[in-house]
């Protein structure tokens, strides 16, 4: 975390620094030196406020998290409680559209991706965001199913976006949001009509 009372200014500079330099060279090879140099300041600025490159790298990760989490929040708050599907739709949009989709951003989420697995402080940072996004899912989908079906569908939504996401930022034209809208919703439809076709054969 930046120490208190780095300039407000500094940290958005810095961020997207760090992920113009990834998108360039790479997580492994974006040192300090090159980080620094992009945002117009001294080393000694990183080093002092984050404690040099692991920290620099965590406050990224952090301000992507807080983005996709401002964006998909904002859209739930604007839709009705009982728009179940509209609410699922939003939550897959705060992961497609916008800020996520950038192609800097989507670069240095991969980068992170792949790091955290060897990383102890980025790895508990994604499982917050997997946790945050599955708990958005069974929210709305328990409105429909039964606590287990919600469960096991929302790891079927959370593991399609996770998919279509990494090959689209995978594929040089990057990701389609329509295609990963069209995917996940007929996913979704096909599950909420078979365990809907079984209550009505148990019931019949």
């Amino acid at each position: 975390m930046p120490k208190v009372g780095m300039p407000d200014i500094r940290k958005p500079q810095l961020v997207k620094a760090t992920m113009a330099v990834i998108d360039r060279v790479g997580l492994h090879a974006a040192s300090i030196a090159l980080i620094s140099k992009e945002a117009g300041v001294s080393t000694g600025i990183i080093n002092h406020y984050f404690g040099g490159k692991h920290g620099l790298l965590e406050e990224t990760m952090r301000e992507i998290l807080r983005q996709l989490s401002n964006t998909i929040t904002t859209q739930l708050k604007a839709l009705p409680v009982d728009a179940h599907q509209q609410r699922i739709n939003a939550i897959i949009n705060g992961n497609f559209e916008g800020y996520q989709a950038e192609n800097q951003v989507a670069k240095t989420w991969l980068a992170f991706w792949s790091y955290s697995m060897h990383d102890e402080k980025l790895k508990r940072l994604q499982r917050v965001n997997e946790k945050r996004l599955l708990s958005h899912l069974k929210i709305e989908l328990k409105s429909m199913l039964s606590p287990e079906q919600a469960e096991l569908v929302a790891h079927g939504i959370a593991s399609l976006i996770d998919g279509i996401w990494l090959r689209g930022t995978l594929n040089p034209e990057g990701i389609d949001a329509n295609k990963a809208h069209a995917i996940i919703n007929d996913y979704l439809d096909k599950q909420l009509t078979f365990y809907a076709s079984n209550i009505t054969s148990r019931n019949s």
